[in-house]
């Protein structure tokens, strides 16, 4: 049956599904794991119903140890129990988890799985907490991606009522809980189809009651507890075909191939991948290219991590397996290797895989980006029986136990869109392209995938914002390392990281577009500099050229000047009445009561009285005052009838030549002369 789909995280698909299996969750939030128990409570509060109509009820509890205490009593009550932790919170419901899954309670955590805290806290992604509980007796399911994580989460709550089993449905923390893919989501109705409702009904009749009373937490003395632990073992034993029965029929509801443990690969692989977790997509996308490329390698996808079934994995490798390499996402110091590495090198054993090489290696602790290039160098350490113990995707300089990476192909598919957006915590770039590529996955055909990478400062530090997008199904989960488009959002970063190195040829980077835009404007003014500067050099020789043709005058000598003196010159005051009256009796006629006096000869205090009268900027402007000549010819073109400009000996010579139209021609020749 066709599935809508919708663009969200892991975190949202398995409170989708958990939701419709739930009666009671009890919660306490923990990174990376809070947005289910948000989700729950927030759907809880509008209303919505799960499958038997009623609406979850959701109790956040003081700590991880009461939220687990509640999930205990609730199951023992009747309902069916969910909550969502992580890290160290998990650790918290250890003892718990002891209770419930020694009573048979089919209870459910989903696990955003993350690091403990060892040397130094980390609240990113590894399988620490998880391998921490594999002893309890919960059964552990396994989801690579928000995909499975929708359609695995049915399974684990199915097969826990069933089966009578409680589950630990984990995946990894922030790189499937928080990745955003576009991904086809279950209906209620669906789920409702797929649930044993009999089951259900069996486990609330034997739930506490007082009508029906039984004995239950009791203190058993050595004569009975072995016995009573063992008496388990059935469930144990029967869980794996129950899980596999739930696969089956989501396989046939929604057309999938969901087994204990899926091979993908060659079917004569000789190098061969165990592992479980995100890593699964990296690996099958670095196995599509090294098996186009004449290669023989696979990969075996652990789905039930507990009970392990020898027998499924098994029947999961190709018998032209010449090695075995497994990788385990956490560290157990002292051991001789890894959890999953001793649960494959047990299930070998006394099988036809007996004399195949066995190898282990450690990878991604604390989110520890793990590439193709990575994958490559652990299916090259295969083929030259190389270190058999290793890790992955660090230099390890004291133990040197790292393998070195050697090639770095890119492996995305061909078409597909990788593009990086670096931000600082808070400024929006990480809220943005989140509405972007739900905008993309939900509102186009092409297959979306968005993932977020900060430190764990968020608000002020360093975010990358790592989108792809394309028509071919998108399995990178690890960084963009090959970019199509690069973007900068903070100015501060151009020099202190060089965000260009991971663009692919022919890529584009804000930057860059920046840089271009640059360069043309500069292109335009230095051309219009240019245009102006050929301009005006043409236009200042054609205009000394009509100076020197037309309005130079070189006649007008000192001679001149002295005849020019002819003239009869009045004087005039103002009385108290504001009238100017002329002293005619103080004429000067012509020469007959004035002399010619050369500059040198007339007293200083006489030119310094003149100057400031006429012209106070006489001083400083050799003639002609540019300023002021200019302001007058903006006067004249705005059609102003005061101009104004004239210097002294602009006045003088107008004076000499009679001159007095207003023109700018007057103006220039006057300035020349």
């Amino acid at each position: 049956m066709a599935r809508s789909k919708k663009t969200m995280d892991g975190n949202t698909a398995a409170a989708h599904v958990s939701y419709a299996y739930t009666d009671v969750a009890a919660i306490y939030p923990i990174t990376p794991s809070s947005v289910m128990a948000e989700l729950a409570d927030k759907w809880a509060a509008s209303g919505k119903t799960n499958i038997f109509g009623n609406k979850v009820q959701v109790t956040e509890m003081q700590s991880e140890a009461g939220a687990a205490g509640s999930v205990h009593g609730s199951l023992a009550a009747g309902a069916l129990t969910t909550t969502f932790t992580a890290s160290q919170g998990l650790l918290l419901m250890i003892p718990n988890m002891y209770k419930i899954a020694g009573e048979l309670l089919p209870g459910v955590i989903n696990v955003s799985a993350r690091a403990l805290a060892s040397h130094a806290l980390s609240i990113f992604g590894d399988h620490s907490d998880v391998y921490a509980c594999r002893q309890t007796g919960f059964a552990m399911l396994c989801s690579g991606n928000p995909q499975e994580v929708m359609d695995l989460g049915a399974v684990a709550h199915l097969s826990a009522i069933k089966g009578r089993v409680p589950f630990v449905h984990f995946f990894d923390g922030f790189r499937t809980s928080h990745e955003i893919q576009k991904i086809e989501v279950w209906d209620y109705d669906q789920l409702a189809k797929l649930a044993d409702f009999d089951a259900i009904e069996s486990f609330r009749e034997h739930a506490l009651n007082p009508n029906h009373p039984v004995t239950r937490g009791t203190a058993q003395n050595p004569d009975i507890f072995f016995q009573a632990r063992e008496a388990a073992n059935k469930f144990y034993d029967a869980l794996p075909a129950v899980v596999e029965d739930y696969m089956n029929k989501v396989n046939a509801e929604i057309g999938t191939d969901y087994k204990l443990f899926n091979y993908y690969g060659a079917a004569d692989a000789e190098h061969v991948i165990v592992a479980m977790g995100s890593v699964c997509d990296t690996i099958e996308e670095t196995i599509d290219y090294l098996n186009a490329n004449g290669g023989k390698y696979g990969l075996v996808k652990v789905r039930l991590y507990r009970p392990f079934s020898k027998c499924h994995l098994i029947n999961a490798i190709p018998a032209t397996a010449k090695t075995i390499t497994v990788l385990d996402r956490t560290k157990e110091p002292g051991s001789i290797g890894e959890p999953l590495y001793l649960d494959v090198a047990a299930a070998v054993r006394g099988t036809q895989f007996e004399n195949v090489e066995l190898l282990g290696g450690r990878y991604g602790l604390g989110s520890k980006d793990t590439t193709p290039a990575q994958i490559i160098a652990v299916y090259r350490n295969a083929e030259a029986n190389g270190k058999h113990t290793f890790t992955l995707g660090i230099e390890d300089d004291v133990t040197n136990l790292s393998l070195e990476v050697k090639e770095n192909p890119d492996t995305t598919p061909a078409g597909n869109m990788s593009c990086m957006f670096w931000g600082l915590g808070s400024d929006g770039t990480v809220g943005a392209n989140k509405n972007s590529i739900k905008i993309i996955g939900d509102h186009t055909d092409l297959y979306a995938q968005g993932y977020f990478a900060y430190d764990s400062k968020k608000s002020g530090g360093v975010t990358i914002s790592h989108l792809r997008f394309g028509k071919s199904p998108i399995k990178s989960t690890y960084y963009i390392n090959k970019a199509d488009f690069v973007a900068c959002h903070n100015p501060s970063y151009v020099d202190k990281y060089d965000m260009t190195a991971v663009l692919k040829k022919g890529g584009k980077t804000t930057g860059t577009i920046v840089k271009k835009i640059v360069q043309w404007v500069l292109n335009i003014i230095l051309t219009l500099l240019l245009i102006l500067t050929v301009s005006g050099v043409i236009i200042g020789v054609t205009f000394y050229n009509y100076i020197e043709e037309y309005l130079i005058d070189p006649d007008y000598d000192i001679e001149y000047l002295e005849t020019s003196l002819n003239q009869t010159t009045k004087i005039y005051y103002t009385d108290k009445n504001g009238n100017d009256i002329e002293l005619e009796d103080q004429r000067i006629y012509g020469s007959e009561n004035r002399s010619w006096v050369s500059y040198d000869k007339m007293p200083r205090i006489l030119i310094d009285a003149f100057v400031s009268i006429e012209d106070e900027r006489f001083w400083s402007h050799s003639g002609v005052d540019w300023k002021r000549t200019f302001g007058a010819v903006m006067e004249f073109v705005g059609g102003n009838d005061s101009y104004g400009g004239s210097t002294i000996t602009q006045q003088l010579i107008r004076n000499i030549t009679k001159e007095d139209d207003t023109t700018i021609q007057r103006k220039v020749t006057e300035i020349f002369r």
